[in-house]
C-alpha cells in the first residue's frame, strides 16, 4: 500500500552552509567527530527503538568522507537491515539520489511517505506508528507535528517543552507518481502548503541543543522530568546517566522559562494567524 521512507543528511557539502552559529568551520574533522558522537548518542538510539519497523532509514553522506568516519558509520548502522548508507557529492545531489532510490525501491507501492530528521536529534518511540496513522490514502498531505522539547546538552543541561510549526521534523504523504518527497524543499516552506494535518496531542520529538548547531538556540520552557519522557525518547545509557545526573533543576532557570514560553508562543500563534490570514502563498 505505502512505502515509508525516514531520511537524513549528515556531511554533505553546501556552499550556503559553511560555518556554526559560533562562527566555527564545518565539515572539518572536529566537526564529523562531534555529530557522529551526537548521532550515536541520541539520533540512532531513538531511531533504532520505534515500535514500528515497517520503514527504511536513508542516511546520505558525502562521497569526500575519510574512511574511518565511513567505517565507524558502517559499524553502527550494521545491526538494521532497514537502514542504508548513501555516499554523494554534496547537497547539489541530495534530492536526485532520494528519488533514484525511492523510484527503484517502491516500484509496487502505490503510495509514499516520506520523513525528516537531522542527525543531531531525536524523536518518540512512536514517531514511525504516529505517522503512519494518518495515512488515509492521501494524494499528497503535510504532516506537522507542532510539539516536542529541546534539550540543551552544552555548556549546561536544560530540559524544556517546545512548540515548532512547520518544524524540521515534518512528513509528507503522496500518490507514489512522480513524487515529491519531504525534502523537496525546506521545512519552513511548508508554510506555504494548504494541504497539511497538524498534529497536537503527543509530543513526539527532541531538539538537541549544542554548540556545533547551524541557527538552533535553546528555548525550552516549563519543568519536564527526564524520568517521565526517557521510556519514550530512547538516547544512549551514557547520555541517560548524564542527564539524570546533571540536568539543571528547573527552578534555577525559571525567568529564562517564562520568557521561552512567552517568546515560543508568540512565534507560534504569529505563524498561524499569518497563515489564517493567508500571508502565506499557497502553492
Amino acid at each position: 500500500m505505502f512505502k515509508h521512507y525516514l531520511i537524513t543528511r549528515f556531511n554533505l557539502k553546501n556552499k550556503n552552509w559553511n560555518v556554526t552559529k559560533n562562527n566555527e568551520s564545518l565539515l572539518t574533522r572536529e566537526w564529523m567527530t562531534h555529530r557522529i558522537e551526537l548521532f550515536s548518542n541520541y539520533c540512532l538510539p531513538s531511531v533504532s527503538s520505534q515500535t514500528n519497523t515497517n520503514f527504511q532509514w536513508l542516511l546520505f553522506f558525502d562521497i569526500t568522507t575519510d574512511e574511518d568516519f565511513k567505517k565507524i558509520v558502517e559499524e553502527l548502522l550494521q545491526p538494521y537491515s532497514h537502514f542504508r548508507i548513501f555516499y554523494i557529492n554534496g547537497m547539489e545531489e541530495f534530492h536526485s539520489s532520494i528519488k533514484t532510490y525511492i523510484n527503484g525501491s517502491s516500484e509496487n507501492s502505490e503510495y509514499l511517505i516520506t520523513s525528516r530528521i537531522d542527525n543531531d536529534d531525536c524523536i518518540h518511540k512512536d514517531y514511525i506508528a504516529t505517522i503512519q496513522s494518518q495515512f488515509n490514502h492521501q494524494e499528497f498531505m503535510a504532516i506537522d507535528i507542532l510539539k516536542g522539547y529541546s534539550l540543551q546538552i552544552s555548556p549546561h543541561i536544560m530540559l524544556g517543552k517546545k512548540e515548532h510549526i512547520f518544524n524540521p521534523f515534518i512528513s509528507l504523504i503522496e500518490k507514489n507518481d512522480s513524487p515529491k518527497t519531504v525534502w523537496f524543499s525546506d521545512h519552513n516552506m511548508w508554510k506555504k502548503e494548504s494541504r497539511r494535518i497538524e498534529i497536537t496531542n503527543r509530543r513526539l520529538w527532541m531538539s538537541i541543543i549544542h554548540e556545533k548547531n547551524k541557527v538552533n538556540e535553546f528555548d525550552g520552557y516549563d519543568k519536564v522530568d527526564w524520568n517521565a519522557i526517557k521510556k519514550d525518547f530512547i538516547v544512549s545509557e551514557k547520555i541517560d546517566k548524564q542527564v539524570t545526573s546533571d540536568l539543571i533543576p528547573h527552578h534555577k532557570w525559571r525567568f529564562l522559562s517564562l520568557k521561552n514560553k512567552l517568546y515560543v508562543n508568540y512565534v507560534l500563534a504569529s505563524k498561524k494567524f499569518k497563515k489564517a490570514l493567508g500571508l502565506y502563498k499557497i502553492k
